[in-house]
């Protein structure tokens, strides 16, 4: 099964809740009026698409359906829709334009960071890149193991330390190692203690000033890492990452099997912030480049399509 049809697979509970339920509503209303904008506002915002951008979404649709005099559900229907997949806006590709290019990987524990760098290496080699993984969450127990077998799988080398060592030190060393075997990319992992403690923040700076020191020149992404079946909560995860650190992307993890997935409809136009990576499944090929095309594609178009 290619990588498109694991994505329409994956999304399918997402396209139920939202194109599903969209189809639904028009068909039980068949006059536009304040009771239909109504209904949409509550489907919208169960199908996690968020408040302030269902707002935003239902005030450009009324005005579209009075500067156009529009009369019939169906014309409003084609209308919404078209503004949702407008949401999905353009994919923006990994700024890997220097050797060694730098990924910084960032996130709670338990949104899939480990296996998302396992996933992402093994992606980045498929494209000929030599590929240095950072075991720099040495905070958590097991975290270096855990993602050693993930590298292994990648088939691409990993620099870590013991538990409990200095994580600026492993990613001292990490960037020797890719000085030394002229690798193409440095991915790091780090310590996924919750965003509010104040230690994580310093740690992740002297990350930062270890990068900038040792790699001036080189392309860096800060890449956060959200589980897709938290909806709202993994916008509010990235609202305060946001805050704390120069995020450049976000990796969204476990798009299969949840109704959630509306929340990439809000995500970019709340935080600014574009989706780079989005995994469909445990398997070490089930993480992709995110492509706006494809994901508008699985999610909006009909299967008889």
């Amino acid at each position: 099964m290619g990588f498109f049809d694991k994505l329409k697979n994956g999304l399918f509970k997402t396209k139920n809740a939202i194109v599903g339920k969209i189809d639904a509503l028009f068909k039980a209303f068949r006059k536009v009026d304040e009771d239909l904008f109504d209904e949409l506002e509550e489907l919208l915002i169960s199908a996690d698409i968020g408040v302030s951008t269902t707002e935003e979404i239902l005030d450009e649709l009324r005005e579209y359906v009075k500067d156009n005099k529009i009369k019939e559900a169906d014309e409003v229907k084609e209308a919404l829709l078209d503004m949702l997949r407008s949401l999905i806006g353009e994919h923006e590709p990994l700024n890997l334009s220097t050797k060694p290019s730098v990924i910084l990987i960032v996130g709670v524990n338990g949104v899939g960071k480990t296996t998302s760098i396992g996933k992402i290496a093994k992606e980045l080699k498929s494209q000929g890149k030599k590929v240095v993984v950072a075991a720099a969450d040495t905070f958590r127990a097991a975290a270096a193991e855990q993602l050693s077998v993930w590298c292994d799988r990648a088939g691409v080398d990993i620099i870590k330390q013991g538990a409990g060592a200095d994580p600026a030190a492993v990613v001292f060393d990490a960037i020797g190692a890719v000085k030394s075997r002229n690798a193409d990319v440095l991915i790091i992992d780090t310590a996924g203690r919750l965003h509010n403690k104040k230690n994580l923040m310093d740690e992740l700076a002297k990350i930062d000033r270890v990068i900038a020191r040792e790699l001036p020149d080189s392309a860096k992404e800060t890449l956060l890492v959200l589980d897709a079946t938290t909806g709202q909560n993994a916008v509010l995860q990235a609202r305060e990452f946001k805050e704390a650190s120069r995020l450049t992307g976000l990796i969204l993890t476990k798009l299969d099997g949840t109704a959630k997935g509306g929340i990439i409809l809000s995500i970019k136009r709340e935080l600014g912030i574009p989706v780079k990576f989005i995994g469909v499944g445990e398997q070490i090929d089930d993480m992709k480049p995110f492509d706006a095309k494809d994901f508008a594609a699985a999610l909006f178009e009909s299967d008889e399509n």
